[in-house]
């Protein structure tokens, strides 16, 4: 039976060749490569499963925050790296890392866990459910009917050509204001702007993007946008598309101008949005909407909760009531009945006893709707919560709508 354990020091190389191998990347890798992956090696946060001393599975957990409804901050067990190599698939090894990790997010006193699903049906019998969506456009800028003689906003603001130096300094700043506002947005420490502007690089490729931001009329940065582009010629007519990694703004002024910008650059035709909230303004902001296609819709962030007081009490709500939820977590981490009280003033949510509950769901479907993103009537309505009392689903609906959709627009 293979060990699963805490990874050491002296493991690390051992455990990256395991993870390309379970992302099916060449199982090799630089010494400079392995010296940009020890800056994410954090003692006790690193596990792997190792038969005959060789590493077969991987998982890495780090310290994240999470905004919820109303812009609290939630503390929560990022979970990323996760692998097992095909020689030991269905033999328990990340049901048993996973357990190890929970408990201890568990006991650090995380009120959630986060992570990116690779697969759809991997994550839901740990207790995840997908609180997020995204989706992508692809923009005929030729289609779009904007002005082809745009030279910049007409606000007062400007857009400005920066470097990766410069959004080192700019961006953290700019982000924290963006994800305070942004049910769903995660936290980005310093070592995620230094890999993301090429200052640390865990892969042997990199194409330097490029990088723009929106200033206001009195000169604060409010946009930021980092993007590369193909270089699709056909003949000598120019068909280039403007790739966006990211792009974020704090007004709407900012994310207008900078989608002007993209769609105005000599040469683009088209523009890839990456990856963007269902509930976008950018189709909206093109005189023509068609021109913007949907290229891709998924689920995107998946919550594990591990406190469901602290959760329901850390969000706001849009209107007032009360609710028993019976919250079945077949882990043990999570479950039980809770009386929630919500109101304009905030919300208190307590142990319900003895009281009958007027709901019946599971710790993932809660943290489907926990954001906003997911509807309580829709679940009901596929058999994935139980209606308790007649109209309870349709009462939880409106208490747990947000006036926005969460969007997470980061990978990790």
């Amino acid at each position: 039976m293979s060990d699963v354990r805490t990874v050491t020091e002296a493991d690390f190389e051992d455990w990256h060749r395991a993870l390309n191998t379970g992302f099916l990347r060449p199982p090799v890798f630089t010494p400079e490569q392995i010296e940009a992956r020890r800056r994410q090696f954090v003692p006790g946060r690193l596990l792997g499963a190792f038969d005959d001393g060789r590493c077969v599975a991987t998982f890495r957990s780090f310290a994240q925050e999470l905004t919820a409804v109303g812009g609290a901050p939630v503390a929560a067990d990022a979970i990323s790296n996760v692998t097992v190599s095909p020689t030991h698939r269905r033999r328990g090894l990340l049901s048993r890392m996973m357990g190890q990790d929970l408990a201890a997010a568990k006991e650090r006193g995380d009120v959630v866990a986060t992570l990116i699903a690779a697969e759809y049906p991997i994550y839901g019998r740990y207790g995840f459910g997908p609180a997020t969506w995204t989706t992508q456009w692809t923009v005929e800028v030729t289609r779009a009917g904007l002005d082809p003689r745009w030279s910049g906003p007409a606000d007062g603001g400007r857009i400005d050509l920066v470097d990766g130096e410069d959004v080192r300094k700019l961006g953290p700043e700019l982000y924290e204001r963006f994800r305070r506002a942004q049910p769903g947005a995660v936290s980005r420490d310093e070592l995620w702007w230094q890999v993301h502007t090429g200052a640390v690089r865990f892969h042997d490729t990199w194409t330097e993007p490029f990088y723009a931001v929106y200033r206001a009329a009195g000169g604060e940065v409010e946009g930021l946008v980092t993007y590369r582009s193909d270089e699709t010629w056909n003949g000598k007519q120019p068909e280039q598309t403007a790739d966006v990694q990211k792009l974020v703004a704090t007004t709407p002024a900012a994310e207008r101008a900078l989608w002007h910008y993209l769609c105005s650059i000599d040469w683009i035709t088209k523009v890839k949005t990456g990856y963007r909230g269902p509930d976008d303004l950018l189709p909206h902001l093109l005189p023509d909407p068609r021109a913007a296609r949907v290229t891709e819709q998924a689920d995107w962030l998946w919550v594990r909760i591990l406190d469901v007081v602290r959760a329901l009490e850390a969000r706001t709500y849009e209107g007032a009531g009360s609710l028993v939820l019976e919250v079945v977590d077949g882990a043990g981490l999570a479950g039980g009945r809770f009386r929630l009280e919500a109101g304009a003033g905030g919300a208190s949510c307590t142990p319900a006893g003895g009281a009958s509950p007027d709901l019946t769901l599971d710790v993932g479907e809660l943290a489907s709707v926990w954001l906003g993103g997911e509807s309580l009537l829709r679940l009901a309505a596929l058999g994935r919560v139980r209606e308790q009392r007649e109209g309870a689903a349709r009462k939880a609906d409106a208490l747990f709508r947000s006036p926005g959709r969460p969007w997470c627009p980061d990978i990790f």
